[in-house]
């Protein structure tokens, strides 16, 4: 579990952010963070005030990365990038989200250490995190402003044979009632600017493999891109399927067995590929996975029954 409560004992009367700031070295920013969100409780009490006192008996909230091995697939003293599985989350959640992939990332690099972009729980493919605040900032940074080139790999319904792309502008949705869709295409929504180029085409399956290269970075970008013109990704629990379907899955009410036939594939079938930019030196990094391989995960084209 990677948030835990642990019991300490202070010896003196001091402030209750430099107790935090010894005990977990951490900076007085991050300490009264802590404070401020309640995690440290004294006869099971939450204690706000991030100016008080602390004295005796008390207990602290905190993460405590669990690790499953999972290494990352470059490293060097200023950032990594790991190779994402689909279903895993960036970051928990919730306190009691059971593991995430910030487990590896704090058990690498410690407190200091942190995600620098976020890729959905169903995508997967390359995730890169800073090993200190310096680095934090520089590449949150170099992905806000483009400096940082993402490229995407992805299964999409139907046959796709010529590079396209898609300048739609794209809009925050704020009603759910008529749609589960987290954005929509609109004139009032922010630019929004998407390469693709068909790779290849499976017949049985008809389905396209598509590189997606995105220009800005709108939530659910190559997704609504890709359903505007009528090419959704395959196992998309979003966009490309029906209110219903979409909303027991949001409600955790979807069989394993409907989710294939609703949304086309047992996953979203969205992978992030490469990362090329600067940092010091130029660096092109790609994934090593084989998500060409995984149309295994794919539903049967007489078996899909989601609308195009």
């Amino acid at each position: 579990m990677p948030f835990v409560k642990e019991k300490f004992t202070v010896p003196k009367k001091m402030p209750a952010f430099l107790f935090i700031m010894r005990t977990f070295s951490f900076t007085q920013g991050q300490a009264q963070r802590v404070l401020a969100k309640g995690r440290l409780l004294i006869n099971g009490e939450s204690i706000f005030n991030t100016g008080g006192t602390v004295e005796g008996e008390v207990e602290v909230v905190y993460f405590k990365p669990d690790s499953k091995g999972n290494a990352p697939l470059f490293h060097n003293k200023d950032f990594m990038v790991f190779e994402k599985y689909s279903g895993v989350l960036v970051h928990p959640n919730t306190m009691a989200t059971p593991y995430s992939l910030l487990d590896e990332i704090r058990t690498i690099a410690g407190d200091n250490a942190n995600a620098v972009h976020r890729i959905d729980m169903e995508t997967s493919g390359l995730l890169m995190a800073s090993k200190h605040k310096k680095a934090e900032s520089y590449l949150k940074t170099s992905f806000e402003s483009r400096g940082i080139q993402k490229s995407y790999l992805a299964w999409v319904d139907g046959k796709l044979t010529e590079p396209f792309s898609i300048s739609e502008p794209i809009k925050i949705n704020n009603d759910y009632s008529q749609t589960k869709h987290k954005v929509f295409i609109s004139k009032e929504g922010k630019a929004s600017h998407t390469d693709f180029t068909p790779l290849h085409y499976d017949k049985s399956l008809d389905a396209t493999l598509v590189a997606c290269y995105p220009h800005t970075g709108r939530t659910h970008q190559i997704r609504v891109h890709l359903f505007h013109v009528k090419h959704p990704i395959l196992g998309d629990p979003i966009y490309g399927t029906t209110f219903k379907a979409a909303n027991d899955y949001l409600e955790d009410e979807l069989s394993p067995e409907d989710r294939m036939s609703e949304m086309g594939a047992s996953r979203l079938m969205l992978h992030a590929q490469s990362l090329t930019f600067n940092f010091g030196s130029k660096f092109h990094i790609e994934s090593k996975s084989d998500f060409k391989g995984m149309k295994d995960l794919i539903c049967e084209k007489e078996k899909r029954v989601f609308n195009r």
